[in-house]
């Protein structure tokens, strides 16, 4: 049997809102008190044209226990940020409150950041929680920007979704995110 895709969870912002979590039981923003669970090994995050309300702001993510998010100092990211008009831009952040999934967040020129991430270990309380991080978007110049790398939440616990927000507080006013689990 192919491996195919199960949507386990989604939401799409129509009115601006602090943050979104998929998954996360009751707690999720969609309602559907959908969960990271032991149901799939792993699951995928999509998001499309996620936007705030200012231009050049950070886009971040985090997990979830018992539906709130974890914001200890656990997060370590790697990767390289390509660039369409200059060099790339190695990224290494360790023991952070959240993970940056993306800078250049907006309303300028398109700056509607599209990510993609497959998580790992959610459901398993002895290890870390670890996820790949695909992001592409414009910058408010126009100008072609992607991340390309993984994080990984240094606390063995179980996790049973995943936020998403806006840097300097702002509100997050557009994007769908949808939370898939990967069926064997």
């Amino acid at each position: 049997m192919a491996n195919s895709l199960i949507k386990v969870d989604e939401f799409t912002i129509s009115s601006p809102v602090a943050s979104v979590i998929l998954g996360g039981g009751s707690s999720g923003s969609s309602l559907l008190n959908a969960s990271i669970d032991s149901t799939y090994d792993v699951y995928m995050v999509v998001v499309s044209n996620a936007s705030n309300t200012v231009s050049d702001e950070y886009f971040y993510q985090r997990v979830t226990v018992s539906g709130t998010p974890d914001i200890s100092a656990n997060y370590d990211l790697a990767g390289k940020q390509l660039n369409a008009d200059v060099t790339f831009i190695n990224q290494a952040n360790t023991n952070e409150t959240a993970v940056q999934a993306y800078i250049g967040m907006g309303q300028d020129n398109g700056e509607t950041p599209n990510l993609v991430s497959y998580l790992f270990n959610f459901n398993n309380a002895s290890e870390y929680s670890f996820a790949t991080i695909e992001v592409s978007s414009m910058d408010s110049s126009s100008r072609f920007r992607a991340i390309q790398g993984g994080w990984v939440h240094t606390v063995a616990q179980a996790c049973d979704g995943i936020q998403f927000y806006s840097g300097g507080s702002r509100n997050l006013d557009s994007g769908t995110f949808t939370l898939y689990g990967l069926k064997k």
